[in-house]
Parts: structure tokens; C-alpha cells; sequence
């Protein structure tokens, strides 16, 4: 179905507080152990538009590239499952390894886990 580290639309409406919402970007974060067996959610990180810097460890920007039409920043800190019926069939684009590892690095400090 999914592997880590793809990005795709997802609707996540309705948004409650500060979570971010409406048809946007998101990458894939659960492992592909979950993602295998077709679990019914999947763990996923927002993707904004709106680029802000100077906010390590909570974004981690990525350019644009493929059918990921804007430079954007995935939010580490607004980690979420989503009922896979609200993600968007169509692959925008795959984060490389190297990526992927910043990122894990990244939640794991929002998450207070020994980088």
C-alpha cells in the first residue's frame, strides 16, 4: 500500500486547535512492518507550504521535486494516524534515506527519545 517515506495528498479535516488541516501534503512515517499488512491507519507527518525558519527540530524542509509542486516543510512535532480512506491515491514523491533519517532524528527530539 504505503511505504515510509512517500508523500501524497491526504483531507485532514475537520481541523480542531492547531492542528494544521484541509487537503495537504503528508509523508508517510509509520514503519512498512504496518504498511504490509495493510493496517487501517496510518501514521503520518503534515506538510505546510508556508515556510518558516530557524524552527529545527520542529520542520525539516524538503524542495520541491516530482509532482511535490513546492518547496515545503514536513512538521515533526504534529505527528497524527490518519484512517487511510483520507489519503489521496497518486505518489507526489519518495524522501531519500538520508532524509528520512534527519526526520527520524528530528521527532525523536519532540519526542524526548535518546537520539
Amino acid at each position: 500500500m504505503f511505504q515510509k517515506g512517500e508523500i501524497y495528498l491526504a483531507k485532514l479535516n475537520p481541523k480542531k486547535g492547531n492542528e494544521v488541516g484541509k487537503i495537504r501534503p503528508i509523508l508517510i512515517y509509520q514503519t512498512d512492518i504496518l504498511n504490509e499488512c495493510e493496517h487501517p491507519t496510518t501514521i503520518i507527518l503534515p506538510i505546510s507550504t508556508v515556510l518558516i525558519g530557524d524552527t529545527y527540530p520542529l520542520r525539516y524542509r524538503i524542495t520541491k521535486r516530482d509532482n511535490l509542486e513546492k518547496t515545503s516543510d514536513v512538521l515533526c512535532d504534529q505527528i497524527r494516524a490518519l484512517d487511510n480512506q483520507r489519503i489521496l491515491k497518486g505518489l507526489l514523491t519518495k524522501l531519500s534515506y538520508k532524509e528520512m533519517l534527519e526526520i527520524d532524528k528530528q521527532v525523536k527530539i519532540v519526542l524526548n527519545i535518546e537520539v
